[in-house]
C-alpha cells in the first residue's frame, strides 16, 4: 500500500477508515437524494420536515429545530426558505414569546414527509447494503466516534 511505502504505516488503518467512511457517506447520500428527488427534497430538507412531522404540534422554534438537527441555525433557515417556496412549511410568530419564530409543517408538508419516508424505508433503509448482522457493529463503531467527538 502506498501509505505504508511512504513511511506512514502506523496510521494507514486510520487513513483507510476515514476514506472508507467518507466514500460510504457519498454512496448513501446519493441513494437517499435519488429517492427524495421526486419530492423536490434534499436530505437536509427531509430531516427538517420529518422532525416537524414527529413534533406534537407540528411546529418548533427555529433555534430548537437547529439544536435537534445538530446544524447551524443558518442552515435550518435556508432549508425553511426552500420548504416555504414549495408550501411544505410556514413561519409564524410564537404565541407567547414575541422574539421567537416557529416553523410549522403544512398539511402538504406532512403528506410529503409521509410519502418520502415510505419511499426511503422501501428503497434505502430497508436495504442499506450491509448485511443486517453487521449493522449493529457499524452503528456501535460510529457512535464511539461521535461520542469521542462530543456529539452526544
Amino acid at each position: 500500500m502506498n501509505w505504508t511505502e511512504a513511511g506512514w504505516g502506523e496510521v494507514a488503518d486510520g487513513m483507510v477508515a476515514v476514506t472508507s467512511v467518507m466514500r460510504a457517506h457519498q454512496i448513501l447520500l446519493a441513494r437517499v437524494e435519488a429517492v427524495l428527488r421526486p419530492y423536490d427534497l434534499t436530505f437536509a430538507r427531509y430531516e427538517l420536515l420529518r422532525l416537524l412531522a414527529f413534533s406534537r404540534s407540528g411546529s418548533l422554534p427555529i433555534t430548537k429545530a437547529s439544536d435537534r438537527l445538530q446544524v447551524h441555525v443558518t442552515s435550518v433557515t435556508h432549508a425553511i426558505r426552500r420548504l416555504e417556496e414549495t408550501g411544505l412549511v410556514g413561519r409564524r410568530p410564537h404565541p407567547t414569546d414575541g422574539r421567537t419564530t416557529l416553523v410549522e409543517i403544512s398539511d402538504v408538508g406532512r403528506s410529503t414527509a409521509e410519502e418520502a419516508t415510505t419511499a426511503l424505508n422501501r428503497e434505502v433503509f430497508g436495504n442499506v447494503g450491509i448485511p443486517s448482522e453487521q449493522i449493529t457493529g457499524l452503528v456501535a463503531a460510529i457512535n464511539s466516534l461521535r461520542h469521542e467527538a462530543g456529539d452526544f
